[in-house]
């Protein structure tokens, strides 16, 4: 005889909503939810331990009395109008854990082998000027207009700033899904990204699900929270106000690092078309939503003029998109190493190859189950 058990109806709907189930999914995935919602029939321990499965909730919190508090491990400076975020979805806190878990393993392999503590982090205050910590980032990212003319376009510009980010000791992680789990893309509209603040191992994560053009600043904003040394979880967005003192400094380095406005007043003729857009987003190998970002704060454009450009600009940007611009998202082995950090994969790999990690972890934090697929990361990778 099947066992059936009580559930409180608060736990049922606190886990559809942190997973993110539509109606239909729930009519989908969970077809008796309105049945043991209202009590006519209780689930079976069989069916509550395939629901706590497929929502990815703690089988034991469906036993509480009432939901339990869950916020975010890491200051959020997120908002909505004026009102800060609440109630994280699941897949962005097994997103942020995850990374803590291998900030943590990284931290540790460091400090073993002797690195030196980042100068930078923590290096900056919010009473100093965006400009100033702007030039000092560009010069560390060896970022200036003059030197990016090696990259052929601003989506290659945004591959070359992760590799310069990564080789001035920060990690960077992108990632539209929650590790490999292709069927839990992670969704723009709740974060962008955030930062990891660390001495030794600071990390920035970038929601991979999310335009390019907005991870190129997302990236370089996150990277201001390192500056100041502190962590948080961001919602970078070009074309929002937020009230938040971080986060507006934040965005004043960033647009400051991708397009220096002294510079941008020189080389602007007047008129933002979209010749005038893709000519200047050449320049700085930048989107022409940045650059838009930019003729903004230059004093060139009122909010609601910029706030009418900008949202037509970003649907002829989306319109190429979907126009068959862009890859599909490519063989595994050049994405994932992407996802993990290749700094961060290499030390691993390493570590493991010369024992002081065990296959076992090193398998967990690579995100992967089998030994051949290791195997193939080694020669895509290689060691340290």
């Amino acid at each position: 005889m099947s066992v059936r058990v009580q559930v409180e109806p608060a736990l049922l709907r606190w886990a559809v909503e942190r997973a993110g189930w539509s109606e239909e999914t729930i009519a989908r995935r969970a077809p008796r939810f309105d049945e043991w919602l209202d009590g006519s029939t209780r689930p079976t321990l069989k069916q509550l331990e395939g629901f706590a499965h497929a929502t990815h909730t703690p089988i034991g919190s469906l036993f509480l009395s009432s939901p339990p508090d869950e916020s975010v491990p890491i200051p959020d400076m997120r908002t909505m109008g004026n009102r800060s975020i609440t109630r994280p979805s699941v897949d962005l806190l097994d997103t942020i854990y995850s990374c803590q878990s291998r900030q943590d393993w990284y931290r540790d392999y460091a400090y073993t082998h002797g690195y030196p503590n980042l100068e930078f982090v923590g290096s900056a205050r919010l009473s100093d000027e965006p400009t100033e910590v702007a030039a000092k980032l560009r010069r560390l990212l060896r970022f200036e207009i003059e030197e990016r003319t090696s990259f052929a376009s601003w989506k290659e510009a945004l591959r070359g700033l992760i590799d310069r980010i990564e080789n001035s000791g920060v990690l960077v992680m992108v990632n539209g899904i929650v590790g490999v789990d292709t069927h839990r893309k992670l969704n723009p509209r709740e974060f962008r990204g955030f930062a990891l603040a660390d001495p030794v191992a600071p990390l920035i994560f970038i929601n991979g699900a999310d335009t390019k053009a907005a991870q190129i600043f997302t990236m370089v904003h996150e990277l201001a929270h390192v500056y100041l040394g502190e962590s948080a979880l961001s919602d970078a967005a070009l074309a929002k106000r937020t009230d938040n003192d971080a986060e507006r400094w934040c965005n004043r380095v960033a647009a400051e690092v991708l397009v220096p406005l002294v510079d941008l007043r020189g080389a602007y003729r007047g008129d933002p078309t979209v010749a005038e857009l893709a000519r200047l987003a050449r320049r700085y190998r930048v989107s022409t939503l940045v650059v838009l970002k930019r003729i903004f704060d230059g004093g060139f454009l009122g909010w609601d003029d910029y706030q009418e450009r900008y949202a037509e600009e970003l649907r002829r940007v989306m319109a190429l998109l979907k126009s068959g611009e862009t890859s599909s998202g490519g063989d595994f082995y050049n994405t994932h190493p992407l996802r993990l950090s290749r700094q961060f994969a290499r030390a691993v790999i390493t570590d493991a190859l010369e024992g002081g990690t065990q296959f076992r972890d090193a398998y967990r934090l690579l995100g992967t189950k089998k030994h051949q697929t290791f195997q193939n990361l080694v020669e895509k990778i290689g060691a340290a």
